[in-house]
């Protein structure tokens, strides 16, 4: 029996690895650097929920601090929906293994779109629409974290 729950989290684990490379891939600039190749290498440390939303944004943090060049910066962000129909920004893992369906978007900063997403549960086409409509609001806060970052790391005081 605990054979196959770590199977199922490698799975798992897997999947997320190739939601992120796909991601990072759809806006990495490859082109530039022909015959290049680029790691990423993500260590979690701690899961308090939102899991996949934190290393997308890691991940786009450690492409900007390496300088390679992408059409536009990304973010990931995670939605939770109760069986109340409360919608839940960055849920907590509690949160989380408590709602009827968690989607992780991952949205780009250029035009706002979405690029990516990962979920489970059962929802409406209307939940979805509503879980894009806040993830594309939280996305203008990360983005603007992302600015402040790079601002503070680069100034001259």
């Amino acid at each position: 029996m605990l054979i196959i729950s770590k199977q199922i989290t490698a799975i798992q684990e897997k999947n997320q690895e190739q939601l992120i490379r796909e991601t990072c891939e759809s806006v990495i600039l490859g082109t530039l650097h022909p015959r290049t190749s680029i790691t990423i290498v993500l260590q979690i440390i701690n899961d308090a929920g939102s899991l996949l939303a934190c290393c997308l944004n890691a991940a786009c943090m450690g492409l900007m601090d390496a300088g390679i060049p992408m059409r536009a910066l990304f973010c990931g962000v995670t939605c939770a929906l109760d069986a109340d129909d409360q919608l839940t920004l960055d849920p907590s893992s509690k949160q989380q293994k408590e709602s009827r369906a968690v989607l992780t978007l991952a949205i780009e900063s250029t035009e706002n779109k979405v690029l990516m997403v990962s979920s489970r549960g059962m929802y409406s086409p209307a939940e979805l629409q509503q879980c894009i409509a806040a993830a594309q609001i939280s996305a203008q806060k990360i983005f603007q974290f992302y600015r402040d970052s790079v601002k503070r790391r680069y100034s001259k005081s």
